[in-house]
C-alpha cells in the first residue's frame, strides 16, 4: 500500500472523514469532514421541524477544482466549490418546502460563516415524516483529538509555540499526522525549500478559515527561512 493509500484507510478507520478545502486556492487550509459536520449539526439543531440524519460533504463538481498554493495533507480534496447533502426526517405540521429551505439557508451560512468552507449546493433529502416536531438533536461526538506531546526540538517547538499563540486555537492535535511536520520539497530547477503542516482544533467562537490563515502566518514568521504552510482543523470546540 502507498503512503497516499495507507494514510486514507487510517483516517477513515477513525472516522475523520474527508480532508475539506476550507476557503479558497491560496488560504492553504483544510478541515476534517468529522469536524465540519459535528460543527454544522451544532449550528442547525435548534431549527424546528426537522431532523437531521446522515450528513456528507464532499466537492460539488470534480471538473471545477483549483490547484492549491501550498502541498496539501496527503489524500485531501483540492479547494472547489463544496456539496453538503443531508438525510432529514421533517414534521408533517407544515409544507416540505418550508422546512427544508429553513434548514438549507442554516446549513449554508453556519458553512460559511462558522467554517469557510465554499458551498456550492445544500441537497436534501427527505427520508421519514413525523407526527410531532422532533426534539432538538444531540450532537454526535466526533472521534478525540488527542494532546500533543511536548517532545518537540528546534524548528517542530518554534511552529509549536508560534501556532498556540493565535487568538481561536484550543490545541494542537496529531490526529491525521503529527501536530507539526516539517519536510523538504525538492524541486528540478531550484534548491530545495521547506513547507510546514500544522494540525489545529480550533473554538467554534472563531471562524475556522481566518484562524487557519493567522496560523499560517505565524508558523512562516516564527522560522528563519519563512516556509510554506498548510493547516488542518481536526476540531471545532
Amino acid at each position: 500500500m502507498t503512503a497516499d493509500g495507507w494514510t486514507n484507510a487510517v483516517r477513515h478507520q477513525v472516522g475523520l472523514g474527508r480532508l475539506l478545502p476550507l476557503g479558497g486556492p491560496r488560504d492553504g487550509a483544510w478541515i476534517t469532514e468529522a469536524a465540519a459536520e459535528e460543527a454544522l449539526r451544532r449550528a442547525v439543531r435548534g431549527v424546528t421541524g426537522v431532523r437531521v440524519g446522515a450528513l456528507r460533504i464532499a466537492t460539488a463538481d470534480p471538473a471545477k477544482v483549483y490547484e492549491p498554493a501550498v502541498p496539501p495533507p496527503p489524500s485531501a480534496l483540492p479547494p472547489g466549490p463544496l456539496r453538503v447533502t443531508a438525510d432529514i426526517a421533517a414534521s408533517s405540521s407544515e409544507p416540505l418546502p418550508a422546512a427544508t429551505a429553513r434548514l438549507r439557508t442554516a446549513l449554508a451560512a453556519a458553512a460559511t460563516d462558522r467554517l469557510g468552507l465554499v458551498v456550492a449546493e445544500v441537497d436534501l433529502r427527505v427520508t421519514d415524516l413525523l407526527d410531532e416536531d422532533p426534539e432538538p438533536e444531540a450532537v454526535r461526538p466526533g472521534p478525540e483529538p488527542r494532546h500533543v506531546a511536548t517532545a518537540q526540538h528546534g524548528d517542530e517547538a518554534r511552529a509549536t509555540v508560534a501556532a498556540l499563540s493565535v487568538p481561536g486555537v484550543t490545541r494542537l492535535t496529531d490526529v491525521v499526522d503529527r501536530a507539526v511536520r516539517i519536510e523538504e520539497r525538492e524541486h528540478p530547477a531550484a534548491l530545495p525549500d521547506r513547507h510546514a503542516r500544522v494540525e489545529i482544533a480550533v473554538s467554534a467562537n472563531h471562524r475556522a478559515v481566518e484562524v487557519a490563515g493567522r496560523v499560517r502566518g505565524a508558523v512562516s514568521a516564527a522560522l528563519q527561512d519563512h516556509p510554506t504552510v498548510s493547516v488542518l482543523v481536526t476540531a471545532v470546540e
